[in-house]
């Protein structure tokens, strides 16, 4: 197989998928032309412009998108966080006087100044990497809950879960863009389940001195909740 690539360089700056205008088509000559024959892998950068061309017959090619990471991303990140704040709930003041309408924007500007601090982009990473719900994965025959089965095994299905001890000695966990407050004794379970590992329930049971009947009904509330699989093969 055989293709020709006519590549033309980007017409608008980092262009989104979703976008207030559309990049305008590019004019000339292209600035390269490649040629990819079986086998071959090429990378183009974010907007730039490509013609594909089969040279011999009927020609395959697999293109795979990377999704990057931008400060559109962040922005929208943060305006659901401050849906926390009670400025940010209020009804805006449309029928006001513009003395008390320039009030609220000013109070409105404060809150989201405050959230554009400098740890930001991390907490904004962090949080990013907990809201993939990675492939979900059916637990059949399971529909109705966990059963306390020794053998039977449990791993988690959702990127990006953590977890964490707070100040009063509860286990937090994190996953799927959903989070569980739990007894501190099933810090050994949920370690284990982040760390990727696919154990059974009666295993789980040994490490954490907790019965299988309650590993079974912590896994029921991860399956339910689609970031967990159970299943009797590793």
């Amino acid at each position: 197989m055989i293709r020709r690539w006519k590549i033309h360089p980007p017409t608008r700056i980092d262009p989104l998928r979703v976008d207030v205008e559309a990049p305008p088509p590019p004019e000339g000559e292209p600035v390269a032309e490649i040629v990819l024959r079986s086998g071959d892998m090429l990378y183009l950068p974010r907007g730039w412009w490509h013609e594909v061309t089969a040279t011999e017959g009927r020609s395959l090619h697999l293109t795979c998108g990377l999704t990057p990471t931008t400060g559109a991303d962040l922005l929208t990140w943060l305006t659901d966080q401050l849906r926390a704040s009670a400025t940010v709930r209020a009804n805006l003041p449309t029928h006001a006087p513009r003395k008390a309408q320039l009030a609220h924007l000013a109070a409105l500007l404060k809150e989201f100044t405050a959230g554009l601090h400098e740890g930001v982009i991390e907490e904004f990473l962090a949080a990013r990497g907990t809201m993939d719900p990675g492939r979900p994965t059916p637990s059949l025959p399971y529909v109705d809950g966990i059963p306390a089965e020794t053998d039977l095994l449990v791993r988690l299905t959702a990127s990006g879960a953590w977890y964490e001890v707070d100040d009063e000695g509860r286990l937090v966990m994190g996953a799927g863009g959903q989070h569980w407050t739990l007894a501190a004794t099933a810090l050994t379970v949920i370690k284990s389940l982040t760390e990727g590992r696919s154990l059974s329930l009666g295993e789980l049971a040994v490490a954490s001195q907790l019965s299988v009947g309650q590993i079974a009904s912590l896994a029921t509330e991860l399956v339910t909740a689609d970031v967990a699989a159970v299943s009797h093969r590793r």
